[in-house]
């Protein structure tokens, strides 16, 4: 039984997209073609790789025996494509930074100007997003996340931790009592289907019966909907204090205590395979620069 490497991406793209038709979306190959690969697949296998639901497609006892070699194959390709990368010395090329929003925004693009400034000659690609990209099949070079990593292939180069406090625009502050609390304030929030995320579990923790004024699944949006007065926002403090856009200088930081355990932090990790690539190595120092300004704007 011969596999092809390209099928297997294929099945990969499936599981990890939950769905056909969102691999076919993020492979940018139409999802007939998709289908009929997987087929052709399930063809050589001799059995059903996938259960099709309404809700999308789960793996078969079959699909779960695959899975483990074909995420190996991952692993191996692209340690083999990075294999190659690494007869070159030049700092040069593309660097993939998978980032938080707000981050990707706030400190990775000022970031990248400075970058392209004195190297010109490195692209920085972000891929902005909540969901965690996966550094071990190269869907990233470095990741910028709020959680640290716990596999053992995976590095934390640097970290910098920040208070979260409560930001309004000017125009909005205004309008408020002189010692608002936290029920005098209409929330800014990211919508339900990210519930899990740090700022929406703080609100909810702090006010159970939370009901935002404003919800958004893009912090672009979230960030115009606070500097139009449309109500609160909770920031870290650091980013808040250096930023490249100059954008937030426009919001008001309230004095609202939201308790001890309001500190978020965020690591630079990357794979240790990636570790001493030139193009890497040289993006992740300026990273760490940029932290060791957020520390000392503290």
């Amino acid at each position: 039984m011969n596999f092809r490497w390209d099928d297997l991406k294929l099945f990969l793209a499936v599981h990890e997209h939950g769905s056909l038709s969102a691999a076919a979306r993020a492979l940018k190959l139409g999802q007939p073609t998709l289908s009929r690969r997987i087929a052709e697949l399930e063809e050589l296998v001799g059995e059903a790789l996938f259960e099709r639901q309404s809700q999308g497609a789960s793996l078969t006892a079959a699909g779960q025996k695959l899975l483990p070699a074909a995420q190996a194959m991952a692993e191996w390709a692209n340690e083999a494509e990075q294999s190659v990368k690494k007869q070159t010395h030049l700092p040069e090329g593309k660097v993939r930074i998978a980032a938080p929003p707000g981050i990707a925004y706030e400190v990775v693009v000022p970031l990248a100007a400075k970058i392209r400034k004195q190297h010109p000659q490195i692209q920085i690609e972000v891929l902005s997003g909540i969901e965690v990209l996966n550094l071990s099949r190269g869907e990233a070079d470095l990741s910028l996340r709020t959680q640290k990593p716990a596999d053992d292939d995976l590095i934390c180069v640097d970290e910098i931790s920040s208070a979260m406090r409560v930001y309004v625009s000017k125009a909005y502050a205004k309008k408020l009592p002189k010692h608002p609390g936290l029920p005098d304030l209409d929330w800014i929030a990211w919508s339900t289907s990210y519930d899990n995320l740090q700022t929406n579990q703080e609100l909810r923790a702090l006010m159970p019966d939370l009901k935002p004024a404003f919800t958004s699944d893009d912090y672009i949006v979230q960030m115009a909907a606070c500097k139009a007065g449309l109500g609160a926002m909770i920031l870290p403090q650091a980013t808040h204090r250096y930023d490249g856009l100059g954008e937030l200088k426009v919001l008001q930081e309230l004095d609202i205590d939201l308790g001890s355990g309001a500190v978020g932090t965020l690591y630079l990790v990357c794979h240790k395979r990636h570790r001493h690539l030139p193009k890497v190595q040289l993006v992740m120092d300026f990273i760490s620069k940029e932290f060791d300004i957020l520390r000392q704007a503290k």
